[in-house]
């Protein structure tokens, strides 16, 4: 009589079902790892898609951003070096006017040239005294901020790119408002004061900022970036605190606490974008394929600085108004021009923070 196989040899049919078992196993595991992969990736697909979203329907587009295109500077061939238009608005509240081509009262409280050079190793962020007098494009002379008022966005966009020669990228039009929620929304904000004093007005006026590191809370950065008066230079210190708010503020944001937080990450998205108005072609896929070339700048590698002038004078009709130095311009267009501001900045010594 013939036995079973299983009969005839006990150790291999024990031998055979372990490896069905451990293949088994194995590709349970195999199965398991992949649904989570699965699960992460359409978990994060997700959660970046809701950001867009929020980014997108969140802030305010603005159809015509740009001058005539005859009127602009062209670019070289191969120059991928980055300029943005930055403009801060203190609208108290009542909201961002983006209306174009039009005269309106609206004014550019805060003026910034972003420039972000082709190899994205730096940040250079260029604040332009808002009293600057220059010479609008159809306009005549007149302080820099009123572009805005005279031919809204195109205008301003026309003056700063005649003003360096420099073709603006993109534009980006910031309320004052959403540095409040946006600090709120990180925790906080530490700011290294170096001028004590008490703002003048709102709902801080009287609390005193003591010179050193503090912490900020919305209220307070929100103070900190507007008050003028109560510096014997005015705007000069004014413009000195934001570069210094605005350079913690960023360190914050790109620490690895804060991008690591998709909570946080999305509560600044939610928090700032309805006080943001772009360009229309600068949409947070555009944002971010520019945060991604970016990866590996850090806050020491943010660079901000002042325009130089001459000193402050009254025009020909008894304004007051900052000065243009122009030969520091001229010299800042040509370095632009090579994509070699770092060497301009560095021979000038410019980043002297506050």
């Amino acid at each position: 009589m013939t036995l079973p196989t299983h009969a005839q040899n006990p150790s291999a049919e024990s031998s055979s079902r372990r490896r069905k078992n451990g293949k088994k196993t194995a590709r349970n595991v195999l199965l398991g790892f992949a649904a989570a992969v699965l699960v992460v990736g359409l978990i994060a697909g997700a959660y970046v898609f809701s950001l867009v979203q929020t980014f997108n329907s969140g802030s305010t587009k603005i159809e015509n951003a740009f001058p005539e295109e005859s009127t602009r500077p062209q670019k070289a061939d191969g120059n991928t070096a980055m300029n943005i238009l930055v403009m801060g608005s203190d609208s108290r509240g009542a909201g961002i006017e983006v209306e174009t081509n039009a005269s309106s009262d609206q004014r550019a409280d805060t003026l910034m040239l972003v420039h972000i050079p082709a190899d994205r190793k730096k940040v250079y962020a260029i604040s332009l005294m808002r009293d600057l007098w220059i010479d609008i494009p159809g306009k005549g002379e007149s302080k820099i901020n009123a572009a805005l008022g005279y031919g809204g966005v195109p205008l301003m966009v026309q003056t700063v790119e005649s003003l360096f020669d420099q073709r603006i990228d993109h534009v980006a039009m910031i309320d004052f408002e959403g540095f409040k929620d946006l600090t709120d929304a990180l925790g906080g904000v530490d700011v290294d004061v170096r001028i004590p004093f008490a703002p003048s007005s709102g709902p801080k006026a009287g609390q005193v900022y003591k010179v050193g590191k503090q912490t900020f809370d919305g209220d307070e950065a929100l103070a900190f970036v507007r008050e003028r008066w109560a510096f014997s230079d005015g705007d000069y210190q004014r413009v000195r605190n934001q570069q210094a708010y605005l350079k913690s503020m960023v360190g914050k944001i790109i620490a690895r606490e804060t991008l690591t937080n998709p909570v946080t990450i999305s509560n600044m998205v939610s928090a700032v974008s309805p006080f943001v108005s772009v360009d229309k072609d600068f949409d947070a896929a555009a944002i971010g394929n520019l945060s991604l070339s970016m990866k590996d700048v850090r806050a020491q590698d943010t660079v901000m600085f002042t325009l130089p002038t001459l000193g402050t004078g009254t025009s020909a009709d008894g304004q007051s108004i900052v000065l243009a130095d122009t030969t520091a311009i001229t010299d800042m267009a040509a370095a632009l021009s090579k994509d070699q501001l770092g060497t301009y900045v560095t021979a000038h010594a410019l980043d002297k923070g506050q």
